[in-house]
């Protein structure tokens, strides 16, 4: 439990993954009925990018803080679907420039409805403490300091029967991909109609191919993985990129993808290695 993501928040995986948890949300909202989201890891919530761990690293300025840059540049059509993911960070940053950048839950609470639910799951105590301070009073959010993977089976399928599970683990510990797939045999035997997006970082090209293909023979169908890479490999393993399996994922989540990731690869890219990809693993009928 050492991992801090004060060291990274803003970096260009959470502007991957943020992008594409925006997306869902705003899709769910398509419909009156409500809808929850379950963040597994939600972090503490909302981080400072003045503070000495973020400026240590200084990976936002090359993830949100190069985006947001570039926004009046990029194509009309991809700053149209960005609008609600950017319009949240100038929201939290009145004052011009960046100087907060919101966690995953921070984010989804304000785009969620009236009738629509946040579950933030968090086990670190000073994260769970922060986290809990940070929504006192807020009825549409509920924080639990619990293990994100026990959720998958504890607190799935949400009595609204629709909504997001987000799995945004640390990767601080050895066989998280196994956990990721356990943790989706777990959840979707419970809840097969649920959307799940779990995140994972690309640093060990090798060892991702080999979660990508077990992921496809688990017998699960509609099975999306989309990837993000900012350079090209090196011979030892390091994060060069992010990715996000989608399962369930809405409808126009791929084409929007398609239109997303290009340009997002571009804006993010260190060298000219940089990629993306969308890749059914499973389709509608599963695999075989």
């Amino acid at each position: 439990m050492n991992y801090d993501h004060a060291y990274h928040a803003g970096n260009f995986a959470d502007v991957v993954k943020h992008v594409l948890v925006v997306r869902i949300v705003e899709y769910l909202k398509r419909k009156d009925k409500p809808f929850r989201v379950i963040d597994t890891h939600a972090g503490s919530g909302l981080y400072d990018l003045t503070a000495e761990r973020a400026q240590k690293t200084g990976e936002w300025r090359t993830g949100i803080g190069r985006l947001i840059e570039q926004r009046g540049d990029l194509p009309a059509t991809v700053r149209s679907l960005l609008a609600p993911y950017l319009d949240c960070i100038t929201d939290l940053n009145p004052g011009g420039g960046i100087t907060v950048y919101p966690g995953s839950p921070v984010l989804v609470r304000r785009l969620l409805r009236g009738r629509d639910r946040l579950t933030a799951i968090e086990l670190h105590p000073d994260a769970a403490f922060e986290l809990k301070n940070r929504f006192a009073g807020d009825f549409a959010t509920r924080v639990i300091e619990l293990d994100g993977w026990l959720a998958l089976g504890a607190h799935v399928p949400p009595k609204e029967k629709r909504g997001l599970v987000l799995v945004d683990p640390p990767f601080e510990i050895d066989d998280e991909f196994g956990r990721i797939l356990d943790g989706l045999r777990t959840a979707h035997r419970r809840w097969p109609g649920g959307v799940y997006a779990f995140w994972y970082p690309v640093k060990d090209r090798e060892e991702v191919g080999r979660f990508r293909g077990e992921l496809a023979t688990l017998g699960i169908p509609r099975v999306l993985d989309a990837t993000l890479t900012i350079r090209a490999p090196l011979h030892y393993p390091r994060l060069d990129g992010t990715g996000m399996v989608i399962v369930n994922p809405p409808y126009l989540i791929e084409d929007e993808l398609r239109l997303l990731l290009p340009v997002l690869a571009d804006v993010l890219a260190q060298d000219e290695g940089a990629a993306w990809s969308v890749d059914w693993l499973a389709g509608e009928a599963g695999p075989g």
